[in-house]
């Protein structure tokens, strides 16, 4: 294996980057080819968000356990084993016949992703100084932003011309070069002193997270009877809070929730998970709306939708340079409102519209909501210890997997409940600007939270201290 100083920067970066890129491509390609598959199960569209949020909610889980278990088995072990089972959940999602079997499969898809991608960025956050720490991110979400980009128009040509079973052995390649790539390239790291698995904190807060989101997540459309609903919800509501007293009780919780006092790692998170329920709206909402509201088939839904990847792939390599030049406050405020406008206009689109027009905006905005996450990620461990990086990992990953799935559980509420009000159970292209606008506004509110960084706050990461520190140039003398 080489020696640390002998691998280039870029290299452990990118060998995370194929687990990315395959969790990426998957959930991608899955969204366009949602409707087919519906229709493949016998199932209505928006009955299959439990699809999607099952595996977000797999992720909450059991995330909070990657950290730990990387510490106390290796980052390199646990990595490939993670994309290991990631490939067997494919396999499992290409073998349903039905809707609870495919959303198990889901589930276990999850279980690989809880562990392959934030085990793989603690490994580029122990290995990177913070000084490179923007530039080594960029590496890391650059490959991985390709997976969004090929998704939808790969999903929409596979599922037109071919069977939407055959999208998920498109994991199986790309697992095995990530398992070579980490074989050779990865250090086995692992925490010398570790503390003891929190297993009561572990049940209390994976039962809730996954009580409360199936409640949610199986509201609206009677997927699971109403006393259930009702019943995952109060046992969800009264788990969390038990958790949260029982964090504060003990040494070592699962989630440690102590670091919600270091300011610019509470608003990355507060601030984040609103910014991501938006987020995790659209890969739900636009292709429905494009095939289910306007009659498009999945290639050319696909060949509009990729384009909201294509603008954040654009920009990725542009962010260090606007966030060095302007700051993190300035930029996250400003742009959370440009990306929010962005994402409500989604909602103004017809069936007449031309698709150049949907195209160019769903790129603008794509470049906006990139910025805004190289930011969001990055100020989030500004102010951390390096012994610190596995927990607020862990809490931080918990977080964004819960935001996206609310995004889609609102999203789908928004729809329903819109088409409930003109008394229709089926849902109509007119059902989604309001839908839009919902998610679009939450995603606004994050702006409350990102005012209440300081002008130099992450100012170490983001070079502007630096660039301000720097005299100018003397002026020649007059000759």
């Amino acid at each position: 294996m080489p020696s640390p100083a002998a691998k280039p920067l870029w290299i452990v970066p990118l060998t995370v980057a194929t687990a990315l890129f395959m969790e990426n491509t998957d959930s991608t390609v899955i969204a366009t080819a949602l409707p087919s598959i519906a229709s493949s199960l016998g199932e209505d569209p928006i009955a299959l968000k439990l699809a999607l949020t099952s595996y977000l909610v797999s992720l909450a889980i059991f995330i909070p356990v990657s950290g730990w278990m990387a510490d106390r088995y290796g980052s390199r072990t646990v990595f490939r084993a993670a994309l290991v089972v990631f490939m067997i959940g494919s396999l499992a999602c290409a073998a349903a016949n039905g809707l609870a079997w495919f959303v198990a499969a889901r589930f276990l898809q999850g279980m690989g992703g809880a562990m392959m991608v934030p085990v793989g960025r603690l490994v580029v956050l122990r290995s990177v100084p913070k000084s490179q720490l923007v530039t080594a991110l960029a590496y890391l979400t650059f490959p991985a932003l390709v997976g969004p980009v090929l998704g939808p128009p790969l999903g929409g040509l596979i599922t037109t011309w071919f069977d939407w079973r055959w999208i998920f052995f498109i994991n199986l390649p790309i697992g095995c070069a990530g398992i070579v790539l980490a074989s050779l390239y990865f250090e086995d790291i692992r925490e010398p002193e570790r503390p003891p698995l929190d297993i009561a904190g572990f049940f209390l807060l994976g039962t809730g997270l996954a009580a409360l989101m199936l409640g949610l997540a199986s509201m609206g459309r009677h997927l699971l009877p109403a006393s259930v609903s009702w019943g995952c919800l109060a046992a969800g509501t009264v788990l969390l809070p038990i958790y949260f007293a029982h964090a504060r009780r003990i040494a070592h919780p699962i989630v440690r929730l102590d670091l919600m006092n270091r300011p610019t790692f509470r608003v990355a998170i507060l601030g984040g998970s609103l910014f991501r329920v938006g987020t995790g709206a659209i890969p739900f909402l636009l292709p429905l709306m494009l095939q289910v509201g306007f009659g498009l088939d999945a290639l050319h839904s696909g060949l509009i939708t990729f384009a909201a990847a294509a603008g954040a792939m654009f920009v990725k390599a542009l962010a260090p340079k606007i966030l060095r030049r302007l700051g993190f406050r300035s930029l996250m405020v400003w742009n959370a409102v440009l990306a929010s406008a962005f994402l409500a206009v989604n909602g103004l689109y017809t069936a007449e519209t031309p698709h150049w027009i949907m195209i160019a905006l769903l790129f603008i905005g794509g470049c906006s909501r990139s910025v805004q996450f190289t930011c969001v990620n990055a100020i989030a461990y500004a102010d951390l210890e390096s012994r610190e990086m596995s927990a607020a990992t862990s809490l931080a990953s918990v977080c964004q997997q819960l935001s996206l799935s609310l995004g889609v559980t609102l999203g789908a509420l928004a729809l329903e409940g819109t088409a409930g009000l003109h008394g229709r159970t089926r849902i109509e292209a007119g059902d989604f600007g309001p839908a839009f606008v919902a998610v679009a506004v939450l995603s606004a509110l994050s702006v409350l939270a990102f005012r209440k960084l300081t002008p130099d706050a992450g100012a170490e990461i983001s070079g502007r201290r630096m660039v301000a520190a720097t005299p100018p140039a003397l002026k020649p003398r007059a000759s």
